[in-house]
């Protein structure tokens, strides 16, 4: 089985007068790439979800985004007028500093800032048990994501599948062409001898010559190893854990053989097989890029 790097998961928790949400979304990446948004209370436990983000993901480019709000019934709401006055001269000394104009709607660019409204559920210190119930939620978030991710990897498994078997059975459509390709490899140099007036030439030294040529272009070993790629593709998607990184190689390794195969063809037929491989490696190769 494997896993999708493309996710998105959310979860909420209530704890005393506030609503703690977690939402958390992942893209793929070569590492992890983690971001984490977080109210500044909170702060003193970045680091420990990190580790948890970091453990349960692997990879991708993972944006965290935890924020609280106040229960319905709890508290009152004000404007944080001391934030939105610093959000202010900032904005306009930015605006100074890049030489673009400032907002024209002051109101509605504030209050999309952090912090713009603060309540009786704003602290600047955590309460006790509120650590473990951030846990639990970022928890709870990353468990949805994983599942968005097992659902998105099931799809990519079916994708893949499809396109091996499809690269197989145009490779089986190759084989036809051989014997005719040869035949007409040969009759094409004979008959531009032919055409040679008052050239003499040994027929035992054609006849080796022409040996040595259509092993140069004999394709055996091609097919093989192409047939063995496609075994090792499938093999690698039921085994094993992270194989994102492997089905890249062994798709790299495949598109060697296909462009070969093309290189040495020497025939429209088997030219026009070749170009479909491609068309199916290539779009094999994209969303290669999307597995864990």
């Amino acid at each position: 089985m494997i896993l999708s790097m493309t996710g998105f998961g959310k979860a909420a928790t209530n704890f005393g007068n506030k609503k703690i949400t977690v939402e958390i979304k992942s893209l793929n990446s070569k590492q992890l790439d983690l971001a984490i948004r977080l109210p500044q209370p909170y702060r003193e436990i970045e680091l420990e979800l990190r580790n948890m983000v970091a453990k349960s993901l692997e990879r991708g480019k993972v944006d965290l985004y935890l924020y609280t709000e106040a229960n319905c019934d709890s508290g009152t709401a004000a404007f944080n007028t001391s934030a939105l006055k610093t959000y202010k001269e900032q904005i306009q000394q930015l605006s100074q500093a890049l030489e673009i104009p400032e907002p024209q709607d002051w109101i509605t660019t504030l209050l999309r800032l952090p912090d713009a409204i603060k309540t009786d559920a704003t602290s600047n210190d955590m309460e006790d048990g509120e650590a473990d119930a951030i846990k639990e939620t970022v928890a709870k978030a990353i468990e949805a994501l994983i599942q968005f991710r097992t659902q998105e990897g099931n799809r990519l498994e079916t994708f893949f599948r499809q396109k091996i078997e499809n690269i197989g059975r145009l490779l089986d459509e190759v084989a036809p062409h051989e014997a005719e390709r040869i035949a007409k490899i040969k009759a094409r140099i004979l008959d531009s001898l032919a055409k040679l007036e008052g050239v003499e030439y040994d027929h035992n030294r054609f006849e080796q010559e022409m040996i040595f040529y259509i092993e140069k272009l004999d394709i055996t070993e091609e097919k093989l190893r192409l047939s063995n790629h496609l075994d090792y593709f499938i093999d690698t998607l039921e085994n094993g854990h992270g194989q994102g990184k492997k089905l890249g190689f062994i798709s790299q390794e495949m598109g060697r053989e296909i462009n070969t195969l093309g290189s040495k063809s020497n025939h429209a037929e088997m030219q026009i097989i070749v170009v479909k491989m491609k068309d199916e490696l290539e779009q094999i190769k994209e969303q290669v890029l999307n597995v864990m």
